[in-house]
């Protein structure tokens, strides 16, 4: 009988499948048929990318394994699941990930020593996925990670970008965006699924049903455009394979592939228009948008995998339960920042038009299913879409938007009596110039709970950009602190510091990540402190190796390791770190009888094609290395290394070498950052700002283990309200003026003298980011730092305390707590 054949209800009395062997000769035996029969090469003529695929396969197999057990035991148990919508996923390699999280590095490594591969080389030949930016899509991936390690029912949806982001490269120190490439191997991780495929509109208009009253007139969109999108499941392992989630991803395909009468016509390009529409909205993440063109991409791509996913969820849903009245009790959708937050416009879409329900209700059940995590109070990262765009678009939305907007605005003004002012603060349109749909308005008037991501972040969000909302709405916004996967940037990328914590205290802490506060214990311990510095000396050798291959700079692993990678933006402030390495340079060079401390300040990250400043501080980085490490009078005791093309692979081997780690964004500007918390667990000391998460880390680690400098965020904003004179502050700091002067003036750019005139002229203007106000303060912190390098017994001491006390800014604690206090779902 073939599978075809098989009744429903005898599907459902199949037995379940047994888990395939994890013993070596299974392995190897496993690996050598695929690379016979599903790639089709002898093992005498294969190449590495072979071996890496059919390793790949072979892993994926006892995936599937736990994958299908996961979801037959959601089903069965009709458990709440989890939606992660979010326009970012920096998943990284999933290899390494995967084999640990089901217990087997050991085994595959053994499988293929005997096949005369190595599993590291095989695991490096994986392409970074180009999926994320920065932060933003890091956190979606260790979200997804955790809530398959703490066993909560999920997908994530996004979209599978064939590019994603930019490839950054140099030329004469300038950034270079190229094509990523991550899928030109293809991807033996994800399951093209054919058959979950939703239909996707676009402009068009809106017709009007005859109707005896109001409230039962009913809507019909007829959209102009019309395109599928085609889901790509990639299956995530949760840790000792407790469960496996679904990242699903979107792509863009038409439905006709081809106008065959144009074709025939002799219009062979224009026949192809409907497929090249349809490619351009899966291409790139985050277009440029400084152009109309550019806007209308970005808005086509939140709204095309916003519907996809929530088109699948409700049709998951009505397949098992039936019934839309009771999706708020089996489905919880969170929005990662205001991406996806044309969602809540799109939920009432179908439950109106499509399920035909009543506005009341519909929206009652999409408040009660939403929740949104905002990330950001930088106005220009809260998005907004001009109204004439987005109804054109998406007519049917843009009334949806002014109905649920009327709720809201007249709910202000009787019950909470709202003034002018306060209706204009809490309106979903933006009137004060150009009138513009407030994303993160109407995310947060769409859903339940609205979180920030550290406690100073969920401060500042009630006092400053949605004060007026929590006013009306006092009970929705709370906070959920940020965390990290301590599988990946510990146990995976660290394996010396994993393995020498385990032999010390035991496993308890690959189950329980505060559990390393045991290890407190052993900071006065002079053989673990000696061994603890034996494998951050390991780890600086590998970066130092690495940044002589790929850039030609030779550093000595025994001077102090000063690392910022991040996004390159103003708020984020490496053009302060550039500035203070001016100054440093200065005074090497000024008093050479000093014992200077040794120092490498590495620098990663990219800035968005648009961003001029952020491009430009990029090449400034590069001039000053160039001067910097090319100057005899320093003897080598400051350089400085701008590594291209900031992934998570190159995460990976900088974290672990970090030394010193740089969070200095400008107070109240930073909503958490993750880097920091990365950087600790892997024994790092801290300088920064009372920024973010900083002030949670500050507390857990103490006051003496981590270096705290600059204005407040409460001292920022008041500086700003009541004036703040930069240039006073910079004429009364003679290395800052020398600093600023030698960068205006073209010491570091002779073949273009004014290349940062305007750079810094800016910072005598206006300093917004508080670059020259914090500069003084900065420098005496590195200082303060360079005496502490000194004592090193002192220094390692206080990194085996970071690494110790950090253990409670695990992203499982933040998903147990997600899970408890929004989602109602989980164990």
């Amino acid at each position: 009988m073939g599978p075809q054949m098989i009744s429903k209800s005898a599907k459902a009395d199949l037995p379940a499948p047994e888990l395939r062997s994890g013993d070596p000769a299974t392995l190897a035996a496993d690996i050598i048929e695929r690379l016979t029969y599903s790639i089709g090469k002898d093992a005498k003529v294969a190449k590495p990318h072979d071996w890496m695929t059919a390793t790949i396969l072979v892993i994926r197999d006892r995936v599937i394994d736990h994958w299908m057990a996961s979801t037959r035991k959601t089903y069965e148990e009709g458990a709440k699941r989890v939606y992660y919508l979010s326009l970012e996923f920096l998943i990284g390699r999933l290899t390494r990930d995967a084999v640990t999280n089901l217990g087997l590095l050991e085994e595959v490594q053994q499988a293929l020593q005997s096949l005369g591969v190595d599993f590291d080389a095989v695991a490096a030949l994986e392409p970074d996925a180009a999926l994320g930016n920065g932060g933003l899509g890091r956190l979606a991936a260790c979200f997804m990670e955790s809530m398959a390690t703490v066993d909560i029912p999920a997908y994530g949806y996004g979209i599978r970008y064939v590019h994603g982001l930019f490839k950054q490269q140099m030329s004469d120190g300038w950034q270079v965006e190229l094509p990523e490439t991550w899928l030109s191997h293809g991807n033996p991780w994800e399951f093209p699924r054919h058959e979950s495929a939703y239909e996707i509109g676009f402009g068009g208009s809106v017709e009007t049903l005859e109707a005896e009253t109001e409230e039962t007139q009913r809507f019909v969109w007829k959209p102009q455009e019309r395109m599928m999108a085609v889901a790509y499941d990639t299956p995530v392992v949760g840790w000792r394979a407790n469960r496996v989630n679904t990242l699903r991803l979107w792509t863009a395909q038409p439905i006709d592939p081809i106008l065959l009468d144009a074709f025939n016509a002799g219009d062979h390009i224009g026949a192809l228009r409907e497929s090249n529409k349809a490619e351009a909205l899966t291409q790139v993440l985050y277009p440029a948008d400084e152009t109309p063109a550019g806007q209308e991409l970005r808005l086509r791509q939140e709204y095309f995998f916003s519907s996809a996913s929530l088109q699948d969820i409700l049709r998951r849903h009505i397949q098992q339960y039936g019934d839309l009245t009771t999706l708020p009790d089996k489905v919880a959708i969170q929005l990662n920042d205001t991406h996806p937050a044309v969602s809540v416009a799109e939920l009432m879409r179908l439950l109106i038009d499509v399920h035909e329900m009543e506005f009341d209700p519909a929206w009652d059940i999409t408040r009660a299913t939403f929740s949104y995590t905002n990330h950001t109070l930088l106005p220009e990262a809260l998005e907004s879409w001009p109204v004439p765009l987005f109804e054109r678009l998406l007519p049917r939305h843009m009334q949806l938007v002014y109905a649920i907007n009327a709720k809201v605005l007249r709910q202000a003004r009787k019950e909470r009596g709202y003034d002018e002012d306060q209706i204009r603060s809490v309106s979903v349109i933006d009137e004060g110039g150009e009138r513009r749909v407030r994303m993160g308005n109407l995310a947060f008037i769409g859903s339940h709970s609205i979180n920030g991501v550290s406690a100073l972040h969920t401060d500042l969000m009630k006092q400053t950009v949605f004060s007026d909302l929590h006013g009306l709405y006092p009970d929705r916004i709370n906070n959920k602190t940020n965390g990290i996967t301590p599988r990946r940037w510990l146990m995976q990328c660290n394996p010396g510091l994993f393995s020498l914590i385990r032999e010390a205290i035991g496993d308890d802490f690959m189950d329980d990540a505060e559990a390393l506060s045991a290890l407190a214990s052993f900071a006065g311990d002079a053989e673990f402190r000696a061994r603890f510095a034996a494998v951050k000396r390991d780890n600086k050798i590998r970066l130092a190796n690495l940044v002589a291959r790929r850039m030609g700079i030779r550093v000595d692993p025994s001077a102090l390791f000063d690392i910022q990678i991040k996004r390159i933006h103003e708020y984020k402030r490496q053009l302060l770190n550039i500035i203070e390495a001016v100054a440093l340079y200065d005074q090497m060079r000024s008093h050479p009888e000093r014992d200077w401390t040794p120092r490498v300040k590495f620098f990663a990250g990219k800035a968005a094609p648009s961003y001029h400043n952020a491009k430009l501080i990029i090449k400034l980085a590069n001039d000053v290395a160039r001067v910097i490490n090319n100057d005899p009078a320093v003897h080598g005791l400051l350089k400085i290394a701008f590594i291209p093309n900031y992934n998570v692979s190159l995460a990976e081997v900088m974290v672990p070498a970090a030394d010193l780690s740089e969070q200095i964004s400008t107070a109240g500007m930073e909503a958490s950052g993750t880097g920091n918390m990365k950087f600790a667990l892997n024994g790092a000391l801290t300088i920064g700002t009372l920024d973010g998460a900083n002030v949670e880390i500050k507390e857990c680690v103490g006051d003496d283990n981590i270096v705290i400098f600059g204005l407040t965020a409460s001292e920022v904003a008041e500086r700003r309200a009541t004036g703040h004179n930069p240039r006073g502050i910079i004429e009364a700091s003679p290395e800052l003026s020398q600093a600023l002067s030698a960068i205006s003036s073209g010491v570091f750019s002779p073949d273009d003298r004014n290349r940062y005139s305007d750079l810094i002229a800016g910072l005598y203007d206006h300093d917004w980011f508080m670059v020259a106000a914090d500069f003084d303060a900065y420098a005496r912190a590195q200082r303060q730092v360079d005496s502490l390098w000194v004592d090193e017994e002192a220094w390692n001491s206080r990194t085996i305390l970071n690494t110790a006390r950090v253990g409670w800014f695990s992203s499982d604690r933040t998903i147990r707590q997600y899970a408890k206090e929004i989602w109602k779902a989980g164990p």
